[in-house]
């Protein structure tokens, strides 16, 4: 329930003073969502975030309008601070929010491939974080050439208008854009409960697509648009399958990485391009943050030297570096290699739909055709209109004498066209057009030259109808007119293409050394890291008080660990990202290393090796569930695995199972069970009970696992069963030795 504070006057001992008593009213709280938060969140999808099927935002729109509208299409560029004041004519949000509207549309700024906006002045940079802009009273702008494909058809009906907030004058609901802006423009918002995120295109490919669909819906998208295109160039990482995802789905991401070169007489890096979704500072503060903390540490100095120029971030490379290798580190570790994430949230008749490249195109070309349409049936009556007024001259042409007589004798100036309507038979609107022509124009060549256009307009008219019937004729205008777009605007590719299958990507364990060591575990999650040398001087190892040894392997420096808890989680990591320690340490606490939660305790440590093995996961209820060892192997840096195993019964042992082996399980009422891993089938799914294999008795539980062959069993025989679940046998005196319970490998 929300609370609604109602306010009521209180009349006090004196009559003049008024107070006010609060009184709290529940209201449900999906009337408060319905009258207060929905109203808010759809005025944000709709009109502020989300950018509609030409390609703009509301913002963006009333902007190109009113420069537009002042005549900056083509005439000179104005001062930036007038086209703000005029815009707030349709956007009252502010003059900041207004200019940064139009510095993100400008040239100067380098955001979008076709800017709308031709700037003079400081406008900053989209590759940079702290170069602003300079204030508007500075800086001095006009419409680029190609908002000619914008505003060409808008003043022939071809899109809505509305009026503006006050109702003083009308605006566009759309711009009648002759191409698909909205694939051409990068476009980023973010509304209430979704968001939306479009990469830009060529202009010159976009257009070709739109042809080819046009053609042929079930043409290849990727023979004509065979990726995003940005203005700070780079190169991307190409995978087709990746590129499918997003084209069909809308959603999807791909990386984008740096151009650089390398100097060999300066033994200097330069990158000249970067990803668009990142910065030359946020890359130098990457690189200093990685030189700091001593991952990086071939390189002796970064710079950005930026200029008029253009971008370029030199690299001062320390003797003997390797320029490649370097350059795959960094990709991997700074933004000089970052990812672009898709979303396609576009309006469309004021829903927001997630669509890919193709629907995207399919309703684009469906209103584009709705705009050609409306622009030929207002060309049809604008020439339908003069055709009337043709016909009526016509009709005097057989007597221009009777017209001037009956003007001459007409006594009263409002009766001229009734009796021009009478004597020639002719409506109003022809009747007034022939009382307007001048006195110098009413003589019979004039008028043989305007009735001389009467069969041009006829022919033209029967065009125009036969356009409107004819979808195919619709669809060639489209065509015809997309082709001149890439004839007049030429749009050369920025961004790079190239394979991920030819991409060398950077390789973290070749620069960490490997080395042997001894691996030490405590039952308190304490781990120690000792290298041969250091174990063979060492004396006793060190422990807490009240702790002691668990278990100990011997295992490399770049050994990777799955560190299995008794919360159903699983923790990776690798002994690299531990210090080399002494006995006489007490080591690393895991759980702190491994940001454990409070009360979760170390269980097991496997190494998986090339996780080409499987796991046996014993429970304390008997049973065993076996798993593909690949089942934990996960392809992103991902630390943490939640849900590891089963939750029925606690865990009991982890066992690594290579070639079938013989196991031996043991009970806490003194049972043993000898059977051949053989017996178990193996799961997929990680939460898996498993199958029973020892029957426990009540108040009884599985104790410990090992390979036959590390236990102690003389006996085996006496244990040995060929099917599973069994109960056992009670273990011999000569059988009870001290099973060692430490890691298989």
């Amino acid at each position: 329930m929300a609370k609604k504070q109602v306010h009521e006057e209180k009349k006090h001992n004196n009559p003049n003073v008024v107070g006010l008593r609060a009184e709290v009213v529940e209201q449900p709280i999906t009337e408060t969502l319905e009258q207060n938060y929905m109203p808010y969140a759809m005025s944000v999808i709709v009109s502020r975030a989300i950018p509609e099927i030409d390609g703009f935002k509301p913002s963006h729109r009333k902007l190109l309008y009113t420069m537009y509208k002042m005549g900056l299409l083509n005439g000179s560029r104005t001062k930036s601070a007038n086209i703000v004041g005029q815009t707030m004519r349709l956007n009252p949000h502010g003059d900041a929010a207004i200019y940064e509207t139009m510095v993100r549309l400008s040239k100067g700024y380098d955001a979008l491939l076709m800017p709308f906006v031709d700037s003079k002045g400081n406008f900053g940079k989209v590759f940079s974080r702290d170069m602003s802009f300079a204030a508007s009273r500075y800086t001095e702008a006009k419409l680029a050439p190609i908002c000619g494909e914008l505003f060409r058809d808008i003043d022939q009906d071809t899109v809505n208008f509305v009026d503006n907030y006050d109702g003083s004058m009308k605006e566009p609901t759309l711009l009648p854009t002759a191409f698909p802006n909205v694939l051409v423009s990068s476009n980023t918002g973010i509304a209430v409960g979704m968001a939306s995120q479009i990469c830009g295109f060529n202009l010159e490919e976009v257009c070709n697509t739109t042809i080819a669909y046009i053609t042929d819906p079930e043409c290849d998208l990727f023979t004509t648009l065979p990726a995003p295109d940005f203005t700070t160039g780079g190169e991307i990482i190409y995978d087709r399958a990746e590129m499918e995802g997003i084209y069909n789905s809308g959603r999807g991401s791909f990386k984008v990485r740096s151009r650089w070169r390398y100097i060999p007489k300066e033994n200097i890096i330069e990158v000249y391009e970067i990803p668009y979704t990142t910065t030359s500072e946020a890359i130098v503060d990457k690189v200093a943050e990685l030189i700091k903390a001593g991952k990086i540490r071939e390189i002796s100095d970064m710079r950005d030297e930026t200029d008029l120029s253009g971008l370029k971030l030199a690299i001062d490379l320390k003797r003997g570096t390797d320029p490649e290798k370097l350059m795959q580190k960094l990709f991997k570790l700074t933004p000089l290699m970052d990812s672009f994430p898709c979303n396609f949230n576009i309006l469309i008749e004021g829903n927001p739909k997630v669509m890919g490249v193709r629907e995207i195109l399919e309703n684009w070309c469906g209103w584009r055709m709705e705009c050609v349409r409306r622009r030929v049936y207002f060309d049809l009556n604008r020439k339908k209109e003069k055709l009337h007024l043709l016909r009526g001259l016509e009709k005097i042409l057989l007597d221009i004498d009777k017209a001037i007589a009956i003007i001459r004798n007409t006594e009263l100036e409002s009766e001229v066209v009734p009796n021009l309507m009478m004597g020639f038979g002719i409506d109003q609107i022809q009747a007034e057009y022939v009382a307007e022509i001048k006195l110098r124009n009413i003589n019979r060549e004039y008028i043989l030259k305007r009735v001389a256009d009467r069969e041009d307009l006829e022919k033209a008219i029967a065009e125009l109808e036969d356009t409107l019937k004819s979808r195919r004729k619709i669809k060639g205008i489209i065509v015809n007119e997309l082709k001149a777009i890439i004839k007049k605007y030429p749009s050369p590719r920025r961004t790079g293409i190239v394979y991920a299958n030819e991409v060398e990507l950077f390789d973290e364990t070749d620069t960490v050394e490997d080395y042997p060591v001894t691996v030490f575990l405590s039952n308190e999650g304490y781990i120690k890291k000792i290298t041969p040398l250091s174990l063979r001087m060492s004396g006793e190892q060190k422990f807490k008080e009240g702790d002691s040894l668990k278990t100990s392997f011997e295992a490399t420096n770049r050994t990777e660990l799955l560190v299995f808890t008794d919360k159903q989680r699983v923790y990776k990591t690798k002994l690299s990202e531990f210090d080399d320690t002494k006995a006489s340490a007490l080591g690393t606490y895991l759980p702190g290393k491994l940001e454990m939660e409070d009360g979760e305790k170390v269980h097991t440590i496997v190494m998986p090796g090339d996780y080409k093995k499987n796991l046996l996961l014993f429970f304390e209820n008997g049973k065993v569930a076996r798993l593909e060892l690949n089942t934990y192997e996960t392809k992103t840096n991902r630390k943490k695995l939640i849900n590891a195993y089963c939750d029925k019964s606690p865990l009991a042992e982890v066992m690594l199972v290579g070639e079938e082996t013989d196991i031996a399980m043991f009970s806490s009422d003194g049972r043993a069970l000898v059977f051949n891993s053989s017996l178990m089938q193996t799961k997929t799914s990680r939460t898996t009970q498993g199958v029973a294999a020892m029957n426990i008795k009540n108040k009884h539980r599985l104790t410990s696992a090992a390979a036959l062959a590390d236990t102690a069993i003389v006996n085996k025989s006496r244990y040995r069963v060929r099917s599973i679940p069994a109960a056992g046998a009670l273990l011999k005196d000569e059988d009870r030795g001290e099973t060692q319970l430490s890691l298989i490998d």
